[in-house]
């Protein structure tokens, strides 16, 4: 299903809008939602992105730190026994 709708944008967008529809032989409506879709695409994975981020960035809990100390310990253990 699709949906009708106006928008303002600049004269010379629209000039660029215009050239490239013909370019790539589809519509200005297909211009525009191609390039909403990509839009919305990068806008999301970089939303991704800096939530990745914000969970790595911080530092470890004193509860972390204890486990990754006990973790290293006995994978040193594992490994002296090989």
């Amino acid at each position: 299903m699709t949906v009708k709708t106006a928008i303002s944008i600049r004269e010379d967008l629209f000039a660029e809008a215009e050239q490239l529809a013909k370019e790539l032989g589809v519509s200005r409506s297909q211009v525009f939602a191609m390039a909403l879709e990509d839009f919305i695409v990068r806008r999301r994975n970089r939303q991704l992105l800096e939530a990745l981020n914000r969970a790595y960035a911080d530092e470890p809990t004193d509860e972390e730190r204890a486990l990754l100390h006990a973790m290293r310990c006995v994978q040193r253990e594992v490994a002296d026994e090989w």
